[in-house]
């Protein structure tokens, strides 16, 4: 007899309900265990899909708003959700997803009804299974380091432009700030950010603005400048008995006299007999001085200088007593009665001086540029030097604009190759030196100071010249706007308003402006106490973004960072004037060298090559001072904001936060 059989025969117990009982459970544990792995498995691609579209969809958001472009980010995210969970996968329905978007983050949720398989036995016909997700940009630590090019170039237009390039530039920089800091500009980006960005990290921006020069001189301390330094400039040479200023001094006259009273009481003093009315009057004295103390120091100084001519005033007061005289017929006799005044004696003076000026001397001169200095990292605006007309003193203005440090002298007019490796005697290409002599420190740039020289012929020379004209400076100077230290801007009207101080002007050194952008931004240089690290001891991730429009531009009679090529030859040999073309090479060629140098500070180098009048060699030279995959060309303003917007967003990553 089989099993089953017995089984059913049996009446010992009640054993097939014990088993019946038995079965329903394991039923529903065998059936629940099958529908919660088809639970996990939807939510599991439900949770992909979600993060996906989070990801798509911020990536496509960039620095801009979500909305933008008629929903573009939000339908990317949805379609990137389409694809990792098609409707109806695993036999669910009812799926509903929503991605949204709040401070430059952006959420997604999304849902779907799973039929049961077993446990609608149980009552549980249905599941809804949920999930969420988020992604937002977020930026580590970052230095951004702006190296912009503001020659007179920039105030011109691109080819079917209607406005100026370097507009075009100001809306490019702003637009940045905009996808960087996810804050709102006055720029038109495309789109407005839609909220702050976090402040968990150090975002901080930096300007270089260059053209033939750079304006960074007040942002070094005192001890990096020189005291004194050589300058092209001029000397006037006097006749003897000249002083400092080149005039002979003339004698000095009182020109006039005030008489300052405290008292003024008439009395009479002098009684004449019968004396008639008439005859009284040839009997008063004339007024006197009677001086009790001594003359003051001068004071109210003042020189009025016309022609080789000098007029000096001034002032002095002196103690005493003024007698004044009357005579009056009283009880008709003369009296003469007598007033004096007690207080003090204020006599002007003057000076007549004629110059002594004999001619100038136009050469190599050295001054003392000491007096710029007001300590620690203030300077002054100004000093003064006998370089005036006929050997007056003058005031000589200083904008900020410096001469560079000791730099190499080429020995041929070939620079090719001259700079790889980076001499040792350039002190100037060297990014990190922090000065301790003279020779590794700069100078003002002092153009009110400094004169080319030329003969009478009108021929350039390097020989002391003798003339009593006054010759002209027969050079070309530009200083662009002031360099600014890397600095957080929390909000956009700061930032704006350095942008809105970009004005062009000036030839295309690119050397001055790199160098001076790595400078600003090293970690283990002039300001490593303020770049090696954040405030709290964090990594910083550096990025410097270098843009220009065109080719090196040279000349021979520009005022640079390295004095005025023509005279000075501090780069080139030192018996031949160079020629534009030379200093161009020259240019390049360090050009080159400091890319490398900042390449190898791990210093991501970001280039922009914009408009249309950059020539191909040039454009070989900034592909090559790029960074990997970080040169941009771009042809019009637009092109411009793009390539900047995209530079900003490539900077930042995606993180997914939950």
């Amino acid at each position: 007899m089989g099993f089953l059989a017995r089984l059913r025969d049996n009446e010992a117990g009640n054993v097939l309900v014990v088993v019946a009982a038995g079965f329903i459970p394991l039923l529903g544990f065998i059936g629940g265990g099958v529908d919660m792995a088809r639970i996990y498995l939807v939510k599991t691609r439900l949770q992909h899909a979600c993060d996906a579209g989070a990801l798509a969809g911020r990536k496509q958001m960039g620095g801009g708003a979500w909305n933008a472009h008629n929903d573009k980010a939000r339908l990317t995210a949805d379609g990137i959700f389409n694809i990792n969970y098609v409707p109806g996968s695993y036999g669910s329905s009812d799926l509903v997803k929503t991605f949204t978007e709040r401070q430059g983050k952006v959420t997604g949720t999304a849902s779907v009804t799973i039929p049961m398989t077993i446990m609608v036995i149980f009552g549980f016909p249905t599941k809804t299974v949920a999930v969420t997700c988020d992604a937002e940009m977020r930026i580590p630590n970052t230095d951004v380091m702006f190296v912009l090019d503001t020659t007179g170039s920039m105030a011109s237009k691109n080819p079917g432009e209607g406005d100026t390039k370097i507009n075009g530039l100001k809306k490019a920089v702003k637009c940045f700030y905009e996808a960087l800091a996810k804050i709102d500009t006055t720029a038109s980006c495309g789109s407005n950010p839609s909220g702050a960005r976090n402040n968990d990290v150090q975002l901080r921006f930096g300007f270089v603005p260059y053209s033939s020069n750079v304006n960074v001189g007040r942002l070094l301390r005192n001890d990096w400048m020189v005291n004194t330094a050589l300058y092209q400039s001029r000397k006037a040479k006097t006749t003897g008995n000249a002083d400092v200023d080149g005039f002979k001094e003339g004698k000095a006259e009182v020109a006039s006299t005030e008489q300052v009273p405290y008292n003024m009481n008439w009395s009479a003093w002098e009684n004449h007999g019968s004396a008639t009315g008439t005859s009284c009057s040839g009997k008063v004295p004339a007024d006197a001085i009677e001086m009790t103390g001594s003359e003051s120091a001068p004071f109210n100084q003042q020189s009025t200088i016309s022609g080789q001519s000098r007029v000096v005033t001034w002032s002095t007061n002196q103690d005493g007593r003024y007698y004044n005289y009357q005579g009056m017929i009283v009880s008709g006799k003369c009296q003469i009665q007598r007033r004096y005044i007690t207080g003090y004696l204020k006599r002007n003076y003057q000076r007549s001086d004629s110059s002594g000026f004999k001619d100038y001397e136009y050469d190599q001169l050295s001054f003392d540029v000491s007096g710029l200095k007001a300590g620690g990292s203030n300077w002054n605006a100004s000093i003064t030097a006998p370089v005036g007309p006929y050997g007056q003193t003058a005031t000589i203005a200083w904008d900020g604009c410096i001469e560079e440090r000791q730099t190499y002298q080429l020995t041929s007019d070939d620079p090719s190759g001259k700079f790889s490796p980076v001499p040792a005697s350039a002190l100037d290409m060297n990014i990190d030196m922090v000065p301790s002599a003279d020779a590794s420190r700069w100078r003002p740039l002092l153009p009110d100071l400094v004169w080319g020289r030329y003969d009478s012929n009108g021929n350039w020379t390097t020989a002391k010249v003798k003339t009593s004209s006054d010759l002209s400076r027969n050079y070309t100077y530009a200083c662009p706007s002031a360099a600014a230290k890397l600095k957080s801007y929390s909000s956009a009207s700061g930032f704006e308003a350095y942008v809105n101080t970009l004005s062009p002007n000036g030839n295309t050194y690119h050397d001055i402006g790199l160098l001076w952008g790595a400078r600003l931004m090293s970690p283990t240089g002039l300001f490593a106490s303020e770049n090696a690290f954040t405030s709290t001891g964090g990594e910083i991730e550096r990025h410097l973004v270098f843009m220009t429009d065109g080719d090196t531009v040279t000349s021979n009679q520009g005022y640079t960072a390295h004095g005025i090529a023509w005279w000075d030859r501090r780069q080139t040999r030192s018996n031949a004037g160079p020629s534009a073309s030379l200093l161009t090479g020259v240019v390049n060629e360090r050009t080159a060298a400091l890319c490398a140098a900042i390449k190898s500070k791990n210093i991501t180098l970001w280039v922009v090559s914009f408009g249309t009048g950059v020539s191909s060699s040039a454009q070989a030279l900034l592909q090559s001072c790029a960074s990997p995959n970080r040169f941009y060309v771009a042809a019009n303003s637009a092109t411009l904001i793009s390539n900047f917007q995209q530079i900003a967003d490539e900077i930042s990553q995606l993180r997914l936060t939950k």
